[in-house]
């Protein structure tokens, strides 16, 4: 397969910014944020775009630390 490149690829390297990739996904998706992330994490893997595939995982791992937090309080 041929990788992906974007023209505007922005640095996602912070943990602000999966931070903030895993509240949009949370009020987007509900309880399948963490399967959209890893979703999206598959199909830049098998595009060969493994910096994003690393963000998606890590934005996947932000979600399901996030859920368990919120259950863990109740």
């Amino acid at each position: 397969m041929q990788a992906t490149t974007y023209k505007n690829n922005p640095d996602m390297s912070d943990d602000d910014s999966r931070e903030i990739m895993a509240v949009i996904l949370e009020g987007r998706h509900g309880v399948f944020a963490a399967e959209v992330a890893d979703f999206m994490a598959s199909v830049h893997g098998r595009l060969g775009d493994v910096k994003r595939c690393t963000v998606w995982s890590d934005v996947a791992e932000v979600v399901r630390s996030r859920e368990s937090t919120r259950l863990s309080a109740q």
